[in-house]
């Protein structure tokens, strides 16, 4: 039998959720499979992903074939690297401690990338919120000036419309 390990489609229309699942070639793709080890939901910025590492690394070394996607997603999380691990204490060139302390170390950068990543897509977000909240405070004082204007002009119009008014009745009687 051969196993592939690969996405199966949950979710409503225009927003799919997959499960990664151990599945026989020949089954459907939303149909039947062996074992769920995780989960993909690339909806969110990153994309969340919810992996039994375990398993995954189990199914791997026995041969399942991941599908593209698949095989992205398990060599982001390290799987491929652990398996690559195992090798090479399998071949003695190093100790499982050695390989273990190899593998946190890639972890805790790959974490720091990914928090630095966070920090940049924040500063850029908060920069686009300030740099619009300046055109926005731009654009009112534009409005207020116009306002200003427009009440000044009314203003000097009920000033001057009176004093035309009474010049005009202080000329009417002197003709009469």
């Amino acid at each position: 039998m051969a196993t592939k390990i690969r996405l199966q489609r949950g979710g409503r229309k225009s927003y799919a959720f997959y499960s990664i699942v151990i599945a026989d070639a020949r089954a459907p793709r939303d149909g039947r499979f062996t074992e769920k080890i995780g989960s993909y939901n690339p909806n969110t910025n990153p994309a969340t992903v919810d992996l039994n590492f375990d398993r995954a690394l189990y199914w791997v070394e026995c041969g399942a074939q991941p599908t593209d996607t698949v095989r992205n997603i398990l060599s982001n999380e390290g799987v491929y690297l652990m398996k690559h691990l195992k090798g090479g204490v399998k071949k003695g060139a190093f100790d499982e401690a050695t390989a273990q302390k190899k593998f946190d170390a890639w972890k805790a950068d790959k974490q720091k990338g990914l928090e630095k990543v966070a920090a940049e897509v924040a500063k850029a977000k908060k920069d686009a919120e300030a740099k619009a909240l300046a055109e926005e405070k731009k654009v009112n004082e534009a409005i207020a000036k116009k306002v200003a204007d427009k009440k000044a002009a009314a203003a000097a119009a009920e000033v001057e419309a009176p004093a035309e008014a009474e010049a005009a009745t202080e000329e009417a009687p002197a003709e009469a």
